[in-house]
């Protein structure tokens, strides 16, 4: 078989997935604001058991945390960003470094989502990785 990008070329990178921790554990009012570190490491910890549902593809998954959840630790599969300030702009910054890349932000946000498909991202919303 022949390798359609030439040999010796670099496999394609793997669709980048960036989550707002704090948007889509908002989506759901099951007591996260009681402990809003744990309701983050449970989303990282679903996301590094299920991936991303629906992308049987390789992903990589970053996961932007902030406020009271920040320091919640990466795991394998998950790569989880403490955001200085900003989770919306960390967001948008990883997005923009990534340019050139096939990248899906994870959101519900609305200015979130005008913010990263002005730089050429796709957005879903916080079902595709609660549901």
């Amino acid at each position: 078989m022949t390798d359609p990008l030439g040999p010796g070329s670099p496999a394609p990178s793997p669709l980048l997935v960036v989550v707002d921790g704090a948007n889509v554990v908002g989506s759901r009012p099951d007591g996260w604001w009681r402990d809003r570190k744990g309701a983050a490491e449970r989303l990282r910890d679903r996301l590094a058991n299920e991936g991303l549902p629906g992308h049987p593809g390789p992903v990589e998954i970053v996961l932007v945390v902030e406020g009271a959840a920040r320091g919640v630790a990466s795991v394998p599969g998950v790569r989880v960003e403490s955001a200085p300030g900003s989770g919306d702009d960390r967001i948008v910054e990883l997005t923009a470094e990534h340019a050139g890349r096939s990248r899906l932000v994870v959101t519900a946000d609305r200015e979130l989502r005008r913010r990263v498909t002005a730089l050429g991202a796709e957005v879903t919303g916080p079902r595709a990785v609660l549901d």
